[in-house]
């Protein structure tokens, strides 16, 4: 805790002197507004295309002379186009995807084809996403449907030297309009389809004269847009509320305070999954099933599905945020201290089926998390200027799971052993063998796969991590600087298990020595079967009876679903992780002509390490020898990993920008690559974390737009990328039966990154008369054809277009009616091996059409 003291004591050192410094008003003056700056575009809303002031290099500057690769959506492009949360933003910023996994609280944002850490929240992010200064460390966070936006900006490519250890692929920040002290606000009411209502409003005002406030709330309901047909009732809805509110403190025109206080609740039925290839189990899965049918076989886009309990998401994200930005002289002193504090409880339904299979897989979670942040920023008349400021992290992740079978699980489980061994053997005569072998022969009878047994999990870790940064612009001419930027990151966690396993079929030892006379019988039947004379089978089944590898019932431990789980820390294992990294970046930047700049960079990138806080948490190789050589391996136990090391990044970029009086443009070209890429893979019951050797991507992004009379603008912006991995020996990949085998990927190209990645909008504004005028804007997504997961066949290819007209009358009343995904294009965004249903194949459908109306006053 000491940098933090460290860090709080300055924070309140600065406040403490500022009445001896503060020049004294009666009444501040307010900021000037900043110009609303375009969709990705990049060129203001208005038609004479007005400097565009952004806040990426953590200094107020015109995008123009701003030399990083972002793009910046503004408030009146996210209302118009009826963006609601960051998940529709990826319509207009086309080197950002993002996708919502099996829960409101998972939310991947992906920039450039590089991003992660949605599934586990012992996950680092790649993608940093800041609201208002203020970092959102998990995707349960990020998620809000925030009121009075005023802009969001994309950062492109590592930003580790000013955001620290969770920008190794880019930024996102979201900036929200600050009270004011002119009296105002708006309100509007949205219905749509799948009787969606929207509802939204914010005042803001003075308190005194150096006291302004701002309150807002927002609510979102909507029918879910799938039919889950085995509890007859709508899923994948949306219900959702939240409460924000601001006081701004402004005592002189050089300090000024701003307190953020939010709340935000979220409780809905999300999020639906769709069979994509109906495997060999789903005879089983249907004879189990009310009815006779537990699956839409192989019907993605029909949005039906089957379940036989809801999934629930309860979310709770609330918090608060302290601002103080004081003035000395030619040095800005900003102080950004906030907690935030996320409750999540969810419960799926995970097998995806209406057979009682999965009878809980509850996951209830609680994140704390305490940042601080102080900046010195200078605005020097002279050719040098800097940054330097250090940032503090610690945050507390306490999480319990719950995964039970079913009533349905135990005869699934008996069909599948009888499957796998052409109807030898079954759960009541393995049961009954077990036990007599063991002296207790009632010792087992009813317990295998029984209902309400499984696993109960609890996951604990603590990160604490500090970083100390600082860039230095130099003018060598009036027109060419050059900057270097240096940030020094610590990150420490410890983490902890204690999970249990009541599964009793999994705990089950096949090796055990008195099951020898057991394994002697199925090898002797076997080689019999195979024509072998009584003396060699016998011999055959002597020589292998206690041989693990050639145990007969090897084939019956993928049955083994929740083996003992080895906790952690223990003797062999220290449940903790230590790193440290210097990220750096030189650039020169040329401002060619009042209308046109150039830049070159070089930056590097870090994420620390992530843990792998899921049930699919096992020792490594070399831990697994040495915990079963001390005799103190559970039973079953395999190897795999509990963490995934920190991954570093860099990128060579060069970019030109221009800003003229009726159009702009941008262009960037960059080699970045991520050495260590943390990668999470599903394998049908649990996931793989590890690192990739190295992943690198070429790339050219392009946006611009032109307005060639002032009623109309047209942008576009398109991004290519020819992404690689360099090396990942250790990489998986789906088998025919779409199973998820190790697999060599070096010189493979990543699934799911598009070669093309389009969107194309317009803009048209009609003065009907002096007190209505009529505005109508397009907007065209397109990602060219790419491969969904390696080792599947299954492709995406997006062409979406949404569309709005809305009607403003002079009196501040405005009517809009839109659409979105009006060509109602149908892709899947992820797939998956269907959980515990060996060759079936799962996956997410894109959302149909919405459309509806909205009607907004503004005053």
């Amino acid at each position: 805790m000491k940098k933090f003291e460290l860090l709080a004591a300055s924070a309140i050192a600065m406040f403490a002197v500022t009445p001896s410094f503060a020049k004294t008003a009666p009444a501040p003056e307010p900021a000037p507004a900043q110009t609303d700056a375009a969709a990705p575009a990049q060129v203001a809303d208005d038609t004479d295309n007005s400097d565009i002031v952004v806040t990426a290099s953590k200094r107020e500057t015109t995008l123009l002379d701003t030399p990083i690769a972002v793009s910046v959506t503004s408030g009146k492009t996210i209302q118009e186009a009826q963006i609601r949360d960051l998940i529709d933003l990826q319509s207009v910023v086309p080197s950002l995807r993002v996708s919502q996994l099996q829960s409101s609280a998972n939310t991947n944002f992906i920039i450039r084809g590089f991003g992660n850490g949605a599934n586990n929240a012992g996950i680092e992010p790649s993608v940093g996403v800041f609201i208002d200064g203020v970092y959102r460390s998990r995707s349960a966070a990020q998620i809000s449907d925030l009121p009075n936006l005023k802009r969001v900006e994309v950062l492109r490519g590592p930003q580790s030297t000013l955001f620290g250890k969770n920008a190794s692929a880019g930024i996102i920040s979201i900036v929200t309009a600050e009270p004011s002290f002119k009296f105002g606000g708006n309100a509007e009411v949205s219905y749509g389809n799948y009787n969606a209502f929207i509802a939204k409003a914010d005042i803001t005002g003075p308190i005194s004269d150096t006291l302004a406030f701002a309150l807002a709330g927002n609510y979102n309901r909507r029918d879910g847009y799938v039919f889950d047909a085995g509890l007859g009732k709508n899923s994948s809805e949306r219900n959702r509320y939240g409460f924000r509110g601001q006081l701004l403190f402004q005592p002189s025109a050089d300090l000024k305070f701003r307190l953020i206080a939010d709340y935000d609740n979220i409780d809905e039925n999300c999020c639906a999954i769709a069979n994509i290839v109906a495997g060999p189990t789903t005879p089983i899965i249907n004879a189990l099933a009310p009815g006779g049918r537990g699956i839409d076989a192989a019907n993605p886009f029909s949005y039906v599905t089957y379940s036989n309990f809801p999934s629930s998401n309860k979310i709770k994200n609330y918090g608060f945020s302290l601002q103080g930005d004081y003035d000395i002289g030619n040095v800005g002193l900003t102080s950004i201290t906030a907690y935030r504090k996320v409750d999540s409880l969810t419960n799926q339904d995970s097998d995806f089926t209406s057979a009682d299979l999965i009878g809980n897989n509850s996951a209830n979670s609680q994140i704390d998390t305490f940042t601080q942040e102080l900046r010195l920023t200078s605005n020097f008349e002279g050719p040098l200027n800097f940054i330097l400021g250090g940032f503090y992290f610690n945050e507390k992740i306490n999480q319990a799971n719950s995964f039970t079978y079913g009533a349905a699980f135990r005869p699934y489980g008996d069909a599948l052993i009888r499957a796998a061994t052409g109807n030898a053997l079954n759960v009541a005569t393995l049961e009954g063998t077990f036990g007599a072998l063991e002296g207790a022969p009632t010792r087992y009878l009813n317990t295998f796969f029984r209902r309400g047994d499984g696993l109960n999990e609890q996951y604990r870790l603590s990160d604490e991590s500090y970083s100390i940064f600082g860039t230095v612009d130099f003018k060598i001419t009036d027109r060419l600087t050059a900057t270097g930027g240096i940030n020094y990151t610590d990150d420490r966690k410890r983490f902890s298990t204690n999970t249990v396993s009541n599964d009793v079929f999994s705990n089950v030892n096949f090796n055990a020595p008195q099951y020898a006379p057991f394994r002697y019988q199925l090898i002797l039947g076997g080689a019999l079967a195979q024509g072998a004379p009584l003396a060699t089978a016998q011999a055959i089944a002597a020589a292998n009876q206690n041989n693990p590898a050639a145990n007969p019932l090897n084939g019956l431990r993928a049955l083994q679903f929740l083996p003992p789980f080895q906790n952690v820390p223990n003797v062999v294992e220290p449940g903790r992780t230590g790193d440290s990294n210097v990220s750096y970046t030189a650039r020169l930047a040329w401002k060619a002509t009042d209308n046109i700049s150039l830049y070159v960079t070089y930056a590097t990138g870090f994420k620390a390490s992530s843990v792998n806080l899921s049930r699919d948490s096992r020792p490594t190789v070399a831990d697994l020898a040495a915990l079963q050589a001390a005799g103190l391996a559970v039973v079953n136990l395999t190897s795999g990993s509990r963490l995934a090391g920190p991954e570093k990044s860099e990128v060579y970029e060069g970019g030109i920008k221009g800003q003229f009086s009726h159009a702009a443009f941008n262009i960037a070209v960059f080699k970045q690559s991520i050495a260590g890429f943390q990668g999470n893979i599903f394998t049908g019951t649990g996931f793989i974390l590890n690192n990739a050797g190295s992943q690198s991507t070429f790339g050219v992004e392009f946006d611009g737009s032109v307005t060639p009379v002032r009623a109309l603008t047209l942008n576009a912006a398109v991004t290519y990328l020819d992404p690689i991995y360099d090396s990942f020996v250790n990489g998986s990949t789906f088998n025919s039966s779409f199973g998820v085998v190790a697999a060599n990927l070096t010189g493979k190209r990543p699934s799911g990154i598009p070669e093309w990645s389009v969107s194309i909008g317009a803009a048209y504004t009609l003065e009907v008369n002096d007190n209505f005028k009529l505005s109508a804007r397009g907007d065209y997504q397109y990602e060219s054809p790419v491969l969904i997961s390696e080792g599947a066949t299954y492709t995406r290819k997006v062409e979406s277009l949404n569309m709005s007209l809305t009607g403003q009358f002079s009196n501040g009343i405005e009517v809009s009616v839109w659409g979105r995904n009006i060509t109602n294009a149908q892709y899947l965004t992820t797939i998956f091996p269907s959980v515990a249903q060996s060759g079936s194949l799962s996956g997410y459908p894109s959302q149909p059409v919405t459309y509806g109306g909205t009607v907004r006053i503004k005053f």
